[in-house]
């Protein structure tokens, strides 16, 4: 049986990107954090992703496009708190997010908080319809739904050609 070289570099990169999301998600849903050793893995991962695909010129766009992502979220983190006095998104989300850039570019980063803000609302509505009380504090990781927006955005790139 012979496996063609693309298929294998397919299923090794997201394969792992996968693991890591999966890690991810448990960490944040049991521990309410993500750690930045996985954020760091995910970004790492992502870095050699596009070294290989597109070259290290590609890779230092790559970087400056998370970079800038990474800004912007923050900048957006410190907005809500200032005018909220409460988190509304983790300092380890903003991170995520500025991993996951490096992944989808900046052209899918709306797509994966597309998906994971729907995610998250059908969980919550879920959660509600449950019986659990669903308040203005009550409190969510959002950690699980960017995951997911990640794997699906970047499954959609990858076998639809969307970016």
């Amino acid at each position: 049986m012979h496996i063609e070289q693309e298929s294998l570099y397919f299923f090794g990169f997201y394969g792992a990107l996968y693991m890591l999301c999966c890690a991810v998600a448990l960490i944040d849903l049991r521990h309410g954090v993500i750690p930045d050793w996985l954020n760091l893995a995910i970004a790492a991962l992502g870095l050699e992703n596009v070294i290989v695909t597109e070259g290290a010129t590609a890779a230092l766009g790559a970087m400056a496009t998370a970079g800038l992502v990474g800004v912007l979220f923050w900048l957006l983190q410190r907005l809500y708190f200032r005018l909220r006095h409460v988190d509304g998104l983790g300092l380890g989300d903003v991170k995520f997010l500025a991993a996951a850039a490096i992944w989808v570019g900046a052209a899918g980063v709306p797509t994966l908080l597309l998906i994971a803000a729907l995610a998250a609302l059908g969980v919550a509505g879920g959660l509600q319809l449950a019986g659990h009380e669903m308040r203005r504090q009550s409190s969510i990781p959002f950690g699980p739904f960017l995951a997911l927006g990640l794997l699906v955005t970047s499954a959609l790139q990858s076998w639809l050609g969307l970016n």
